[in-house]
């Protein structure tokens, strides 16, 4: 993709993702994802009623009597976009591949974050950390995500998204809120990860699939490429059973991805890349506020 390319792609995601997150998401994005970490503000004089465990030993010990710590809730956050840049965010069988899907949704949360006065970072990921884009405010900076992620190219086409969560773990000090945009198609597991991530940060995951994923069309003989490990392999999609045999598969790995993210108490949403994902996200949004 040339540089004339990019930039005409980067302007129509901006005008379609801005106009959303300023008209849609801005009030819903703000009650679901704000207030949710407390910030020291000041110190005052212990009063009767005052919990002692919010005592600032250093200054009662200066002035000889008791002053606690006042504690604000905290109106601007650090969001983080965890995204995977793997070999298979690449397929797509409607309109747009998964990477074009997760891109836009992306650039939607960053620029409802933007409305909200929030720094925005991102974390590129495949079986390992591929780029880290430290949080900074402002379009300017939204704008270079969105050029990194369209035209990005990955040392690895491989996912371990445990990678990516102990990465985050590990460089963010503060509590952020963070998305993690992926198909989930990832090596090992990643449940110990998520949960001790999750009691750092505010975690949300953005799960984005293609429908053929879940069911095949009846159209006789298919060659199929695993995009991560460059396996191939002749189907014959007019078998019933091979067929079903697809979705059942489908349904256990989505079930048990469903039982990773209940017991790390993590938000999440599934969208498939013929779908509007602003429905999905507003429904989200809604059970989170």
């Amino acid at each position: 993709m040339d540089t004339a390319e990019i930039l005409k792609k980067v302007r129509k995601i901006e005008i379609k993702t801005k106009g959303l997150s300023q008209n849609i998401f801005a009030g819903q994005y703000h009650s679901a994802f704000k207030g949710r970490g407390m910030a020291f503000a000041e110190v005052r004089e212990y009063q009767y009623g005052d919990d002692v465990r919010d005592i600032d030993w250093n200054v009662t010990a200066r002035f000889h009597k008791p002053y606690i710590k006042v504690f604000e809730e905290e109106r601007e956050l650090t969001v983080m976009l965890l995204v995977d840049v793997s070999g298979s965010l690449d397929f797509g069988t409607t309109h747009q591949s998964k990477r074009d899907m997760a891109t836009e949704i992306a650039a939607t949360l960053a620029f409802s974050a933007i409305q909200n006065n929030d720094k925005i970072g991102v974390i590129f990921f495949s079986d390992r950390i591929e780029k880290y884009i430290p949080p900074k405010k402002g379009r300017k900076h939204i704008l270079y995500i969105i050029r990194e992620m369209l035209d990005f190219h990955p040392e690895s086409v491989r996912t371990d998204v445990a990678v990516a969560l102990e990465f985050l773990t590990r460089v963010m000090k503060r509590r952020c809120t963070a998305f993690i945009l992926s198909d989930f198609y990832a090596e090992g597991q990643f449940d110990d990860a998520l949960t001790i991530c999750n009691r750092k940060h505010d975690v949300t995951a953005i799960q984005v699939y293609d429908r053929r994923a879940r069911e095949l069309p009846s159209v006789g003989l298919m060659r199929v490429r695993d995009a991560e490990t460059g396996h191939e392999m002749l189907i014959d999609t007019s078998s019933r059973r091979l067929r079903q045999a697809h979705t059942a598969y489908w349904m256990a790995r989505q079930r048990q991805l469903r039982q990773t993210f209940n017991r790390s108490q993590v938000d999440s949403v599934t969208i498939a890349t013929h779908e509007d994902y602003v429905k999905k996200l507003i429904a989200l949004f809604e059970r989170r506020g």
